[in-house]
């Protein structure tokens, strides 16, 4: 089954360093994570802030994490730009300070490891936006995990995303949804069981088949109706091989109609429902 790991405990923290250490220097400072090095320099509103490469470094045993056949670390956010090192060697470059980004320890573990993490908020022609009336924050300001799963999974590597595709469509009084996943390393004789649960944990819906793409009805839907009733239903998928579920995703969604009509505005559900916002 999937073990995620929250990674967030005890990085060594540098915005002075020039390169990438091969060692925990004891001389920097120790930060759990979220954090970001504009947390003081960056309330002001004046642009004298930092703005540049800082390094987290963190050294772990392969022992301490779970027993698994594939291990990914997933960087929820790093403004702007980050280079991930393992044990010295770059694994992977990303650009964006507001996606999910992981990567494929598996084939790079030692016994012993060191991870750093190179995060860079610094002006460049990569990441926009490029000039804005707020502070680019540096730093890895979101929760760093562990992800350690079956080599049959679901789906890690596209982009951050989560694996599955929820898509509800109203029909009446009910609601049809398609529910998608996307599958790393299936093997024949698997299945996925697929299923929605309402809000108060009963089981509406439910299908076990060999297809990453099912639709699942829901009779008398409770739909989403913004502030006064953010109901959400959530769909859960289960590999399954030789009846072992071996991992599990799941995602919350709402159910609703929206559609905007130049003279009415914007109409949730049948209704006007007036939006008011700024920024």
């Amino acid at each position: 089954m999937r073990n995620i790991i929250n990674f967030n405990a005890k990085w060594a923290f540098s915005k002075l360093a020039t390169e990438i250490p091969t060692a925990i220097d004891k001389k920097w400072d120790f930060v759990n994570l979220p954090h970001s090095w504009n947390a003081i320099d960056g309330q002001d509103g004046d642009n004298d802030y930092f703005r540049g490469t800082a390094y987290y470094a963190k050294s772990f045993m392969k022992n301490d994490l779970p027993e698994s056949e594939r291990y990914y670390i997933e960087i929820k956010g790093a403004n702007s730009s980050a280079d991930l090192y393992l044990n010295g060697e770059k694994l992977a470059h990303h650009d964006g300070g507001y996606s999910t980004w992981r990567v494929d320890l598996t084939d790079k573990l030692s016994l012993s490891n060191m991870l750093v993490i190179a995060v860079d908020n610094a002006a460049n022609e990569t990441v926009y936006p490029q000039m804005a009336d707020f502070t680019f924050y540096g730093g890895i300001y979101r929760d760093v995990n562990i992800i350690c799963v079956n080599d049959s999974h679901f789906d890690l590597d596209y982009y951050g995303g989560p694996g599955i595709k929820v898509t509800p469509e109203i029909e009446g009084d009910n609601a049809k949804v398609e529910v998608e996943v996307y599958l790393t390393n299936s093997k024949i004789g698997q299945s996925v069981r697929y299923s929605i649960i309402d809000k108060e944990g009963g089981v509406v819906a439910s299908v076990e088949a060999d297809d990453t793409k099912v639709y699942l009805d829901i009779d008398n839907v409770h739909l989403w109706n913004g502030k006064k009733d953010p109901y959400l239903y959530t769909a859960k998928a289960e590999l399954i091989e030789d009846n072992k579920v071996i991992d599990e995703i799941s995602a919350r969604f709402g159910c609703r109609t929206f559609e905007i009509d130049p003279e009415r505005g914007f109409i949730l559900n049948g209704e006007e429902y007036p939006l008011r916002g700024v920024s």
